[in-house]
């Protein structure tokens, strides 16, 4: 626990800057804005937003308790402003309810994984540490990455790798490791790197830049974690949370993590989203965000130099619009369709 505090208090969490850019504003058009920090991790975004805006108050979730904990003890300075709880993000309206807020004037989440949790063997994350092969940001609720590793399927496995990896050797990968189960369980985190290097062609090894197991232990993660289905409830919950003028920030690290926000995104900030073939506008959908990342926002070279696993993170971010067009009446429907 000293060595995982020491890594909290020096921790500088990706795209910092560029969040307390966007979130400064309200602190200038809300007497006491309220923020919605849904992935807490060791606090560090959410230390930034409080000591920019004075006048804030911030709920912080997270479902990883260790870093609840730490995150808790940084943010103890800030006193009766912080409110944390242990939830995962995609429950964002429980909390809010539990605590009595109806709506939020700034949300963000941070779906990546903490530099602890990386780096911490025993957390089943790290490809340079030995641990169990966990992967679970919940110790203790669900399968783990062990679970999936040794009873999946040859195809699902591969499926898994492939889609949520976007490994091309997710097929060698796949069979290289029920070659190895059938032989003895997989259950330490070098076990598994080490079997899917060794899938790699020794070509592929010498020149990539990364791990060959990087791609592989992320798509498990992801599984692990319900990591896409938590991104999809959470987007389909939080916009009726905004308060008017209110904003979302999202920072993904992975493309189809960014995709899912780009759509929703894009279809919030939409017209109309009848078919583009339809000759009449049927839906009469009206427009209840404003975009305002046009393209994701990316780390600068500077970040980048202090901070390499900077270098996948995007952030997308929008406003609710403060006064809602009216939808059109009966009448006004039926004469646009004649």
């Amino acid at each position: 626990m000293p060595e995982a505090a020491a890594i909290a208090a020096r921790h500088i969490p990706v795209l910092r800057d560029r969040v307390v850019d966007l979130a400064r504003p309200l602190g200038a058009r809300v007497e006491a804005p309220r923020f919605l920090d849904a992935t807490l991790g060791l606090g560090g975004h959410s230390q930034a937003l409080l000591e920019a805006c004075p006048t804030a108050e911030l709920l912080g979730l997270d479902r990883d308790r260790e870093a609840l904990a730490l995150a808790s003890a940084r943010l103890a300075p800030f006193g009766a402003r912080v409110h944390t709880m242990h939830s995962r993000f995609s429950a964002s309206c429980k909390a809010l309810d539990e605590l009595g807020w109806q709506s939020v004037d700034f949300a963000l989440i941070d779906i990546g994984v903490s530099s602890m949790q990386l780096d911490e063997g025993q957390r089943g994350f790290s490809l340079h540490a030995n641990g169990p092969l966990d992967m679970r940001m919940d110790q203790g609720e669900g399968p783990s990455a062990a679970d999936l590793v040794n009873t999946l399927p040859f195809e699902k496995l591969r499926e898994i790798i492939a889609t949520l990896g976007e490994d091309p050797m997710a097929q060698r990968i796949a069979r290289a490791i029920c070659e190895a189960r059938a032989r003895a369980p997989i259950r330490e985190t070098l076990a598994l790197a080490d079997i899917v290097s060794q899938a790699y062609p020794r070509a592929w090894r010498a020149k990539s830049r990364h791990h060959p197991a990087t791609r592989t232990f992320q798509a498990l993660r992801m599984v692990v974690n319900n990591e896409l289905g938590e991104l999809e409830t959470f987007l389909d919950s939080i916009l009726a949370r905004l308060s008017p003028g209110g904003r979302l920030c999202v920072i993904t690290f992975h493309s189809l993590e960014d995709r899912l926000v780009k759509r929703s995104m894009r279809r919030w900030a939409s017209g109309c989203l009848c078919p583009p073939h339809a000759p009449v506008c049927r839906c009469h959908h009206q427009p209840e965000v404003e975009l305002l990342t046009k393209k994701p926002l990316v780390a600068d070279r500077e970040e980048l130099a202090r901070n390499p696993r900077a270098s996948s993170a995007k952030l997308r971010a929008c406003e609710k619009l403060a006064v809602p067009q009216a939808l059109p009446t009966t009448e006004e429907r039926d004469q646009e369709s004649v």
